[in-house]
């Protein structure tokens, strides 16, 4: 059993899933939640938020892998740059834990997950809670952050199935 700790960075919000994967392949629902950042003073604040919870998490879980959302880059150059710092921050709790991070980017997760690398957020979420029987609404940043985790089992599973690196099986497209 491997599990896999998906992270959907944010400045504001950042979204956490976690989910267990068998040897052939099957997933199953450990966790979930948004880390809200909000009540922070001011933005360094957040950023210790986020790296305290996600230090928490790790320790409460004991995930054996990291997959992470890639930045999206927005209109905004303001709101891209507090997401990478977001995005560092989330790594940062990771690697210091000896984890190893596998990322993807939005695309990636939507063909994954729905079979269409512009599907709407709602079809990402909708299918997040198929594939792990889940019930009622899911909370955005959650759902994007199993969806993360799904995908990385997905890639992983089709690695070892392969017999190739699961680093690998994704530049390969």
């Amino acid at each position: 059993m491997t599990r896999i700790l998906g992270i959907d960075p944010g400045s504001q919000r950042t979204g956490v899933g976690i989910i267990d994967v068998d040897a052939g392949g099957r997933t199953t629902h450990v966790h979930h939640q948004p880390l809200v950042l909000l009540d922070a003073e001011d933005f360094p604040q957040r950023l210790k938020l986020l790296l305290q919870g996600l230090g928490g998490l790790i320790e409460q879980y004991r995930p054996d892998e990291v997959a992470i959302e890639k930045v999206f880059v927005g209109k905004s150059a303001d709101s891209a740059l507090k997401l990478g710092q977001a995005r560092g921050t989330a790594i940062s709790a990771v690697v210091l834990r000896d984890l190893p991070v596998h990322e993807y980017a939005a695309k990636e997760i939507k063909l994954a997950l729905v079979g269409k690398g512009s599907a709407e957020k709602t079809q990402v979420q909708h299918m997040v809670g198929l594939m792990l029987n889940l019930k009622g609404k899911l909370q955005a940043d959650a759902a994007d952050a199993l969806a993360v985790a799904i995908t990385h089992a997905h890639v992983r599973a089709t690695a070892n199935r392969i017999g190739i690196d699961a680093r690998a099986a994704w530049s390969r497209k």
